[in-house]
């Protein structure tokens, strides 16, 4: 390859990234222990229909999980060549093929089931440690893109590859649209126009606890209040544990909403191919009003609005940076924290999290309501997927240790409004009965 002139990349306009990313990635359920057939029974989860939404079979890709991201240790340690660790003489990846034996096969696995497969680059696991070559940076994109065919990138934090601008550069050139990650745990951030990746960590690894998770969270709030996390620029606070152990049920439910409401990119890392895990996890992760939120743009990728004097501690309340248990900063946290997110045409999402040790009651205002265009407000309950008595002035619920309560507010539909939603349901109930004649008498 012949070397390219990097020049800083003020953004990406490649039409990814445009809502927030969704899929699974392999670190938190393998680790280093990973291999291709891990990897491909995984894939085969994610395209299995075997749960249901509404009564139909439904696939986690039908959701719209359908990325499938290897992260570390797919390479051979130690291979390497000139004191490089995976790298040889001209800069060629060295993949671990005992365990990798194929890996254009898995991506072609991958793309044969309606997913996309995501790789991971400047490893953690005996990462570079020496200045990288051109040749390096140019050969690891010519493995992603041309070779293996991969459709998305984790660039992590921990070798010597840290040039974001480079590596978007030499990707966009090979003309495949691949989607990148920024892992660099909140040290390489956006600016106003200079973004060239398409979500970025905020922080360090996340932990399944529910300390981690707020601190985490907690990280995204800057860059919503100065619009720099926005469409094909997310912010990140690191993979979801839902279906991790070490969280309640609870404290999973307001995690995946907090993810939904901040706009953040919605990687699951529990074993999709376990029953009881995933039987268990499917009322939160298969919440379709809950992903509708997470997916919307309005201009505010959602924030904090409201939030108590009184502070708590929580435990682990700490992220992993570079493999180090880092406190997050500050001691303590609200005991309740409201967030919002306008959604387009006066709705705006809310959710009330209870971060205190013991149940509360929790009360919403109207009025405190950013970008509420209502008086009379319709409301939606997101975790029980029903309507709610409409909102005048305000709203309260006691609601538990750590858990939520996840609101859609919306001005009250017109009678003009309920007389066309009638009148579709009625003719779509027409189409349907008609089609159902129509195939009786075909089957006669």
């Amino acid at each position: 390859w012949a070397a390219l002139q990097i020049a800083a990349v003020a953004a990406l306009d490649d039409g990814l990234g445009r809502t927030p990313p969704m899929g699974w990635r392999s670190w938190n359920l393998f680790g280093g222990n990973v291999n291709q057939g891990l990897m491909e029974r995984i894939m085969e989860g994610m395209a299995s229909k075997k749960r249901q939404v509404d009564g139909a079979p439904t696939s986690l890709c039908d959701l719209g999980y359908c990325d499938v991201g290897l992260d570390d240790n797919w390479q051979k340690c130690g291979a390497g060549s000139a004191g490089y660790q995976y790298h040889d003489a001209s800069g060629r990846p060295i993949i671990n093929t005992a365990s990798f034996p194929d890996m254009a096969a898995m991506t072609a696995k991958a793309h044969g089931l309606g997913l996309t497969a995501g790789w991971y680059l400047n490893n953690c696991i005996c990462s570079e440690g020496q200045e990288p070559t051109q040749s390096m940076y140019e050969q690891d994109v010519h493995f992603l893109t041309d070779v293996f065919g991969f459709d998305g990138v984790k660039l992590d934090g921990c070798g010597k590859q840290m040039d974001l601008d480079k590596w978007s550069k030499l990707i966009n050139a090979t003309g495949r649209k691949v989607v990148i990650e920024n892992c660099h745990w909140g040290q390489t951030v956006p600016s106003a126009d200079w973004c060239p990746w398409h979500f970025f960590r905020t922080s360090g690894d996340v932990t399944a606890s529910y300390g981690s998770v707020v601190g985490n969270l907690q990280t995204t709030v800057p860059w919503a209040k100065q619009g720099l996390a926005r469409p094909g620029c997310w912010s990140y606070p690191d993979m979801l544990e839902v279906g991790v152990s070490g969280l309640s049920i609870a404290e999973a439910r307001s995690h995946f909403g907090a993810w939904c409401i901040v706009s953040s990119p919605l990687t699951l890392s529990h074993d999709v191919t376990n029953d009881t895990v995933s039987d268990t996890v499917w009322p939160i992760i298969s919440n379709r009003e809950a992903i509708a939120v997470n997916q919307a743009w309005a201009g505010h990728s959602g924030s904090p609005f409201k939030e108590s004097d009184a502070r708590v501690r929580l435990a682990d309340f700490t992220h992993v940076v570079g493999g180090v248990v880092t406190p997050h900063d500050g001691d303590s946290v609200p005991s309740f924290q409201y967030f919002h997110k306008p959604l387009g045409g006066g709705r705006v999402a809310v959710l009330m999290m209870n971060h205190g040790p013991t149940a509360q009651k929790l009360s919403l205002f109207q009025a405190d309501v950013p970008n509420l265009a209502c008086s009379v407000c319709h409301v939606r309950d997101v975790w029980n997927r029903k309507d709610l008595p409409p909102l005048e002035h305000d709203f309260a619920a006691n609601v538990e240790s750590h858990d939520s309560v996840f609101l859609v507010l919306s001005p009250m539909p017109t009678q003009f409004q309920v007389d066309a939603a009638l009148r579709s349901r009625t003719c779509s109930a027409k189409v349907t009965r008609r089609t159902s004649m129509d195939a009786k008498r075909r089957a006669h």
